[in-house]
């Protein structure tokens, strides 16, 4: 059944493709018959919307926002983000994001920006490394070993930051990740105590400082229990 709506078409056949069972972008163009090029497009772009998840084997799976859609809940975590990201990010006047583990990669799933001025703009949906940055050590700090190993084999951090991390409650970088950039972010952890998520303040260095944990670590910590709260 076809619908007239050629790219429309074309995803629904990716999603069909997916959900027979994970693959990667070669089964994925046998699958579909599309050409390599049209079928990572649209695999990438499902998968920023959360209709498609890839493993850390590089396979495509049916995403999170399918069972949203069908369950007619919404992520408890995007919920609780709404109400206070807006709150830290008023509070710090910078850039504020919340970060998901998705494999090998960290992936943006909410942010505030404030309304004007410099900002270090992470749109939704953005897939950064895990080798970099405040928020990678934040969710690595509190991986399994095995995924810690092969983090910290391609890091521009070590085991001694991790344990720094881990002590102290959050992590903070300067040009880490973007020359000119700073940030400092704190672990989300679910009802369990495990960690979920990381919530993050960023901005130029030349306006926040190069210790932004100093002067920001407090308030993000609140933040980052506030949506524990309401998870």
């Amino acid at each position: 059944m076809t619908s007239g709506i050629g790219v429309l078409d074309k995803a629904v056949g990716v999603l069909r493709a997916v959900s027979a069972e994970p693959c990667g972008l070669a089964e994925l163009c046998l699958r579909t018959g599309l050409p390599r090029a049209t079928a990572h497009r649209l695999a990438v772009g499902l998968e920023a919307h959360g209709m498609l998840h890839r493993g850390a084997d590089g396979r495509w799976r049916p995403g999170p926002t399918l069972t949203e859609l069908a369950s007619g809940r919404a992520d408890p975590l995007l919920e609780a983000a709404s109400a206070v990201l807006p709150r830290l990010r008023d509070i710090t006047g910078e850039s504020v994001q919340l970060y998901r583990r998705d494999g090998t990669q960290r992936v943006c799933i909410a942010a505030a920006e404030p309304a004007s001025g410099l900002r270090d703009t992470v749109p939704v949906g953005t897939r950064l490394p895990m080798t970099a940055g405040s928020g990678a050590k934040v969710l690595a700090a509190w991986a399994e070993p095995a995924f810690q190993r092969a983090v910290l084999a391609e890091a521009v951090f070590g085991e001694r930051v991790l344990l720094d991390v881990r002590r102290r409650g959050w992590a903070q970088s300067v040009a880490e990740r973007e020359s000119g950039v700073a940030s400092v972010s704190a672990p989300v952890r679910d009802a369990g105590g495990h960690v979920v998520a990381a919530v993050s303040v960023s901005g130029p260095v030349e306006r926040i400082g190069r210790r932004p944990g100093v002067r920001w670590a407090a308030d993000l910590l609140a933040a980052a229990e506030a949506l524990q709260h309401r998870l």
